[in-house]
């Protein structure tokens, strides 16, 4: 599949040996790579948001998890077990609410249980079969997106305005992107689709990050603060939102980046389709509802501090800051998935 940047986000070195990473923190002033094979570089790198996106951290958890054991591998087949059961709960630890991360991880368990039924098995093949199961998932992962872009591109007409939150594209996946894979697509056909990123507060993940690999794939892009999203749609130069989601509960509520769920007010208000993007590994049918989601609670100093030259609130003043907030089913127009276009009421089952 092509690329949208000349690189993936999260990948694997040549010789297995290092998780390779674009740091994403250091977006977009510079394009650097880290090269990880400890278990606590790994748990950081997903923890600090040096990779991020739901997608892509399960990708890197995966293969955090191969090169950790690759590095110093266990000598005995039950020491080999235990050091991945107890990698496989540190990682999950790292964040959450993206349920990517859980998920990619358990595949990782279910094939080392599999592969520990064979009678002639070795710590070096039962590594092996590990890399293959990361692989694998990289690999869907890429055809995922491929599916998810094509469905959401059927709501594209040209010269179409799309709001967009966060960052749900090249980078936060395999590769192409989510909620922005469509719009690379429509780009590639000349549609000319004009999108406005909301910066994101307070990591500023859109400003940073969307604006960034859209401009780098032509598209025309316009930055705006998070609160002048709603004088955007009243000028009525918003025809649709695109946003991508960390976590589908059974009955569509999405879990997604601080900030969404207003979105989608908005939009129902201005009576503007609100479309919500990710694989049908984002779907917990174990959460009922929204409010079973666990939402990340992430450290004041991302409000008070970080990115200004100075502090920019009194010290001693207390923050309140959630990573996500709870989008209900019934303001989401669509949710669209590899398997197709879901519409409300929603009801997704194991």
């Amino acid at each position: 599949m092509e690329r949208v940047l000349p690189y993936d986000s999260v990948d694997i070195s040549p010789d297995r040996s290092y998780l390779v990473l674009l740091d994403q923190i250091q977006l977009p002033e510079r394009e650097v790579f880290l090269y990880l094979n400890k278990e606590n570089e790994v748990f950081d790198a997903i923890s600090t948001l040096k990779v991020r996106g739901a997608p892509a951290i399960g990708i890197a958890a995966a293969y955090g998890l191969c090169v950790v054991l690759n590095r110093d591998l266990p000598v005995t087949l039950e020491d080999f077990k235990m050091r991945v059961l107890d990698l496989i709960s540190f990682f999950e630890s790292s964040r959450p609410t993206a349920v990517n991360l859980s998920w990619a991880l358990n595949r990782m368990k279910s094939r080392l249980l599999d592969s520990l039924e064979k009678s002639d098995i070795s710590n070096d093949k039962l590594l092996d079969s590990l890399y293959k199961e990361a692989h694998s998932i990289k690999q869907e992962d890429m055809e995922m997106c491929k599916s998810i872009s094509k469905y959401g591109l059927s709501f594209l007409k040209p010269g179409m305005g799309i709001l967009t939150h966060c960052n749900a594209g090249h980078i936060a996946v395999s590769r192409l992107g989510t909620a922005l894979g469509p719009i690379y697509l429509a780009q590639k056909l000349g549609y000319k689709i004009r999108v406005y990123a909301d910066e994101t507060r307070p990591l500023l993940q859109g400003a940073r990050l969307t604006t960034f690999e859209l401009m780098k794939a032509g598209v025309d892009v316009t930055l705006i603060c998070d609160n002048m999203a709603s004088s955007v749609m009243a000028k009525g130069w918003v025809d649709a939102v695109y946003v991508g989601c960390d976590r589908i509960a059974k009955n569509g509520d999405v879990a997604n980046k601080i900030g969404t769920s207003s979105l989608a007010i908005l939009a129902k208000n201005w009576g503007i389709p609100f479309y919500v993007f990710g694989p049908t590994s984002t779907i917990d049918s174990k959460c009922n509802s929204g409010n079973d989601i666990i939402i990340e609670e992430r450290p004041a100093y991302e409000v008070t501090d970080l990115w200004y030259k100075k502090r920019m609130a009194p010290e001693g003043v207390k923050v309140y800051n959630p990573a996500f907030d709870i989008t209900r089913a019934e303001f989401i127009s669509a949710i669209i998935t590899e398997k197709g276009i879901f519409k409300y009421p929603y009801c997704f089952n194991d």
